[in-house]
């Protein structure tokens, strides 16, 4: 792994999702999730055992074509990373928004509360299990971007109007992320929509911040880092979007 970068790109064109079963814990695997799971709500009494779908790998059964293999899982889960070898955890699906402005691309800091507080990252979350009866897209995983984008910065955008720009997976668990680009927006509008996020969000109740504590426009991989600790993937990710441009 020494001198592999941390995320690489995979194609986007033909994605398909297969759903699996949860992984098998050990008995001894299930007291020490459960246990973790404790300490963490401990240090963090907003932490919630939430669904969200495990990554389980990809496969190319032929050219063109990408199948991604998921199952149901919670957030205790990720305890899994301290207890098994990283080619032995189940990743995470997740989207981000790229949003451009005439400033650069919107990256926000995530708050005290959240699972990576203090890191730069898009915004954008965890992916969710569908409702039952219905299956994992790439609509699905669209519309799971806007609401990101609505619920941390308080844009709103119809979900047409985001394209799947990038797949990335991480190396060390294997993580999949599903990158959407947004239409341009005006840096001070955006900058305006979350202040009113953050004001109606820690008024009434100051226990819940919003999600991003802060908000940047970035127009090269280096400003993002200078900020403080990004996402794995965000560095590499800019980099390719600028030299797209």
């Amino acid at each position: 792994m020494t001198g592999l970068l941390p995320v690489e790109f995979l194609d986007t064109a033909g994605i398909t999702f297969a759903a699996h079963p949860p992984p098998a814990l050990t008995p001894r695997e299930r007291v020490e999730v459960d246990r973790l799971w404790q300490e963490t709500r401990a240090g963090n009494p907003a932490a919630f055992d939430g669904p969200i779908a495990a990554a389980l790998g990809v496969d190319r059964p032929r050219a063109g074509e990408l199948v991604v293999r998921w199952a149901p899982a919670t957030y205790r889960m990720r305890a899994l990373r301290r207890l098994r070898p990283p080619g032995r955890v189940p990743g995470s699906l997740y989207v981000t928004a790229l949003v451009p402005t005439e400033g650069g691309i919107l990256i926000g800091r995530g708050s005290p509360g959240t699972a990576h507080p203090g890191c730069w990252t898009l915004p954008g979350g965890t992916v969710e299990p569908p409702p039952p009866g219905e299956d994992l897209d790439i609509a699905g995983l669209r519309r799971h971007a806007v609401r990101e984008l609505l619920e941390e910065t308080g844009t709103r955008l119809p979900a047409g109007e985001l394209r799947l720009w990038a797949l990335t997976r991480s190396r060390r668990f294997g993580s999949l992320g599903f990158h959407f680009a947004c239409p341009a927006a005006a840096e001070a509008l955006v900058r305006r929509r979350h202040a009113t996020l953050a004001g109606t969000r820690t008024a009434p109740a100051p226990e819940t911040p919003p999600e991003l504590d802060a908000l940047a426009f970035v127009t090269s991989p280096d400003e993002a880092t200078d900020l403080g600790p990004t996402a794995d993937y965000l560095p590499q990710l800019l980099g390719r979007y600028f030299d797209s441009r």
